[in-house]
């Protein structure tokens, strides 16, 4: 079985307790730079990213060392952090070492050498200052430690060569969990597979009605015994379509023969704030009872996981954690390197830190990747990699600070008022800047500095916590800070000034990502026009774009528009009136649940008036600003209720996608609005910068993002073929032929638009 040499340590050679103490670590991006730094620098002679490979214990062992200097006999591993050195816990450097030692046996063993130098060097990417720890070793040492490691680790690698055996033969013949496929849903499997086999990067509008959730997790476990693929990551925007694919694996081990044997392990990775056992405790062993001695407890654990025969879903770790006294939540880190299929949020691959990117690059994975409503990737992402800072935290942890932090927060407090006075006119409306304010970013380095120190010899506090945490995002973004981004400044009275850092094109964060996976697989039910994703996203140019049929038929929806209205921001005071007596007259004409979608409460408001007003004897409800999770509940169980009613909603918001409203709970829906974003200013800068980039500004701003929140919002009213309703488009330019080509096919049936 071959193992990479840092997997083998990171199983074998770890101990002692879990520290996740307050030391910065830097981003993948600074990491590699930070390498690239060092091996430059030590110039002729030396080799880069030196392979190593070799057999111990029966395990295939490879890796690349990151320096090495033939003539001298120098083997040098780079590790980057950030900060003071001697803040590294003991346990990483214990791993550290190990990992530096195998490579040292192995390259001996491969060179024949009897001595080697070894150095574990520490890099800080802030200060660009290392510091080297040597040692000479023989040859014979590193090889009894090495054998002492794979002998930890064999009888593990024996028993995933088994497990890996078992599923691959149960997944090569696994069965569909009904006896049919729903109309489309086998053409929809069918794409899935050939896409997982050929290693191909598509873009799939699946329409509402086609069973995706198993429709396209169903072929791509089929198809990785074929395709060879590793690991399987099922990723959601939300967590309701989390839910949805768990279920999904339940009802596939349900359906298989001798349900009860089932060797696909799958692992729900939640956020940290559901998982933690003790949120107001640190992470490290000195704080929390589940971080002492946790790589002790761990080997246990992770082996009664292994064996669960079960989705490890938060409740079942949670279970297994609690039987050995760990912590949960980095328990399902650990058994993230062990499960064949993860389903999580996006940003398990896709943001800054994500767990799964980097596991699939430090093992070698072929990862497959699947995600859901794929249409919200473009914002998801550009929110991954933006960060804002606020003034008024600062100033408000500066009145109660300790005094050894006063130097750092005064310091950094002169740095906002520096900005403020270099930007006098700023107000609520933001002030976009050409470059990052350079006093705040360098007034920046020492905050962090002096926070980490403070941190690590003191109880946890909170409010400093956050402003470290905010000022490290903040710090890494700014190294990276180019076209891709941009900076707001804004100013809404005293002590209230912030900086934000946007991103606008996420693509060139996420493009890496999507070159890590074997097969990427993007599905929603509004996905054109694919080239916008393909763009913003930074997918391959070879990405393919598939729009599959839809289910339902133009039979079943009656779509209706309205020339004399217009929703223009000069019309809408106007056009209230009107609105008011479309959806009266359509109430009394068929009586039942309908949607109402509007651009902003005020509007929303404005209509609503007018039809309480004119129309006193329909009946309806809201959607408001502030809504409690039990409110929303509420709201979408109005829809049950055996007397219909009007439900007015803002576009874009809760209720205009990710809600399934079958049968009579909605029959119709109108959308006042072309869902376009406000013409302001920040919007007005994107539209630049797209147009410069892909030559589309006002498409990629305006009018892509606009009409997809109208499909989603009128895409609640047909969920099922058996269903019927009607939509009404409330403005005239939907009637425009650009506009009108950005509505899905099916409502409009052969005889067109």
């Amino acid at each position: 079985m071959r193992v990479a040499v840092r997997t083998l340590c990171e199983f074998a050679a770890r101990e002692g307790d879990l520290d996740f103490r307050y030391t910065p670590a830097p981003s993948a991006e600074e990491g590699i730079a930070g390498h690239q730094a060092i091996q430059e620098k030590r110039g002729y002679g030396y080799k880069s990213e030196y392979s190593l490979t070799g057999e111990c214990k029966g395990l295939e062992l490879y890796g690349r060392a990151d320096v090495y200097n033939p003539h001298s006999g120098l083997l040098e591993e780079i590790k980057t952090h950030r900060g003071d050195v001697s803040r590294i816990r003991p346990h990483q450097r214990a791993m550290h070492r190990a990992q530096l030692r195998a490579y040292g046996a192995l390259l001996c063993r491969q060179e024949k050498r009897n001595t080697l130098k070894l150095a574990l060097v520490y890099f800080d990417v802030g200060k660009k200052r290392e510091t080297s720890i040597a040692e000479t070793a023989r040859a014979d040492e590193l090889w009894q430690e090495l054998e002492a490691l794979c002998e930890r680790y064999r009888l593990w690698a024996e028993q995933e060569a088994h497990h890996r055996e078992q599923r691959d033969l149960r997944l090569a013949g696994l069965r569909f969990p009904f006896a049919r496929f729903r109309p489309r849903q086998r053409q929809l499997a069918e794409t899935v597979y050939k896409n997982t086999i050929k290693g191909g990067s598509l873009l799939l509008e699946a329409p509402t009605g086609l069973g995706k959730t198993l429709g396209t997790l169903f072929p791509a476990l089929m198809a990785m015994p074929a395709a060879g693929h590793d690991r399987l990551a099922y990723l959601t925007c939300r967590n309701t379509a989390r839910q949805l694919a768990v279920d999904a694996v339940e009802r596939l081990r349900a359906a298989q023969e001798a349900p009860g044997i089932w060797p696909l392990r799958t692992l729900e990775l939640v956020a940290k704030t559901d998982a933690c056992e003790h949120p107001d405790k640190a992470c490290h062993g000195d704080s929390c009872p589940l971080a002492k001695g946790f790589f002790d407890r761990l080997p246990d654990a992770r082996s009664e996981a292994v064996q669960a025969g079960t989705t490890l879903i938060q409740e079942m770790l949670a279970k297994i954690a609690a039987g050995h006294n760990i912590c949960p939540y980095f328990l399902a880190q650990e058994m993230a390197r062990w499960c064949d299929l993860v389903i999580g949020d996006v940003n398990r691959m896709f943001d800054q830190t994500a767990l799964l990117h980097g596991l699939t690059r430090q093992n070698n994975w072929k990862t497959s990747v699947l995600i859901d409503e794929a249409h919200n990737l473009v914002d998801r992402g550009r929110g991954m990699y933006s960060v804002q800072l606020d003034q008024q935290r600062l100033l408000k942890i500066r009145k109660t600070a300790p005094r050894v932090l006063k130097p750092h927060l005064d310091r950094t407090a002169r740095a906002w008022q520096g900005i403020i006075s270099d930007h006098p006119d700023a107000g609520t409306a933001p002030v976009f800047l050409d470059s990052l304010p350079a006093v705040l970013t360098g007034s920046l380095q020492g905050l962090v500095s002096g926070l980490t120190d403070y941190l690590v010899d003191n109880p946890p506090d909170l409010a400093l916590q956050e402003v470290l945490f905010e000022s490290v995002a903040f710090m890494k973004l700014a190294e990276t800070f180019g076209a891709h981004s941009l900076c707001e400044f804004r100013r809404e009275g005293r002590g209230h000034a912030s900086v934000t850092i946007q991103n606008l094109v996420p693509a060139d964060f996420l493009r890496d990502r999507f070159q890590a996976a074997a097969s990427v697989l993007l599905f929603s039910a509004t996905l054109s026009p694919g080239i916008y994703y393909r763009d913003l996203l930074g997918l391959p140019e070879d990405s393919r774009f598939t729009s599959l049929p839809s289910p339902f038929s133009a039979d079943q929806l009656q779509v209706n528009f309205t020339p004399e209205i217009s929703t223009r921001q000069a019309h809408r005071e106007a056009s209230a009136q009107p609105i008011a007596e479309l959806i009266a007259r359509q109430y009394m004409e068929r009586p039942g649940h309908y949607l109402a979608f509007f651009s902003s409460f005020k509007y929303l408001i404005e209509v609503s008036e007018a039809l309480a007003k004119n129309a006193p004897n329909v009946p309806q409800r809201s959607q408001y600003s502030g809504m409690s999770p039990q409110q929303r509940r509420e709201f979408l169980a109005g829809f049950q209720e055996e007397s219909g009613s009007v439900a007015f909603a803002v576009l874009g918001g809760v209720f205009s996608e990710g809600i399934d409203l079958p049968g009579d709970q909605l029959i119709g829906a109108f959308v006042a609005t072309l869902g376009l974003p406000p013409f302001d200013a920040w919007h007005e800068i994107l539209k630049y910068r797209l147009q410069q980039r892909f030559g589309a500004g006002y498409e990629y701003t305006y009018r892509v993002p606009g009409l997809q929140k109208v499909a989603q919002a009128a895409g609640r009213v047909i969920r099922t073929p058996e269903d019927q309703g009607v939509i009404w488009l409330i403005d005239d330019r939907f009637l425009q032929p650009v506009n009108l080509s950005l509505l899905p096919d099916w409502w409009f049936g052969t005889g067109g638009r």
